[in-house]
């Protein structure tokens, strides 16, 4: 693989210090180990968000979820099959009335 010996080590930074020359390698260094530091402190800021936002929210949250999604589950069910037979109904009798009432 890439960069298991030191030699390997030795000829990445002979590239970099003809690249960017030797007044410039110095300031890439510690940039880059100013980015390395923070991303190191972003991730241990996220990961500790992560964890106590599980420790806060999974016992609470798994109970109450589990009965409404099977009362609303069953719900709408019942009340459209009543609603549409009662709405049926009375409209189909006031047609026959209409219609009886223009034939007479």
């Amino acid at each position: 693989m890439f960069l298991n010996s030191p030699v390997d080590i030795a000829i990445v930074f002979g590239v970099a210090l003809l690249v960017f020359g030797p007044k410039k390698l110095p300031e890439l260094g510690e940039s880059l180990g100013k980015g390395l530091g923070n991303f190191k402190k972003a991730l241990s800021n996220v990961q500790e968000d992560v964890s106590s936002a599980i420790k806060t929210d999974a016992p609470s949250s798994v109970e109450p979820q589990a009965a409404p999604l099977a009362a609303k589950a069953s719900a709408p069910s019942s009340s459209s099959n009543s609603n549409s037979s009662s709405s049926s109904g009375p409209a189909s009798g006031s047609s026959n009335e209409n219609n009886s009432s223009t034939s007479s």
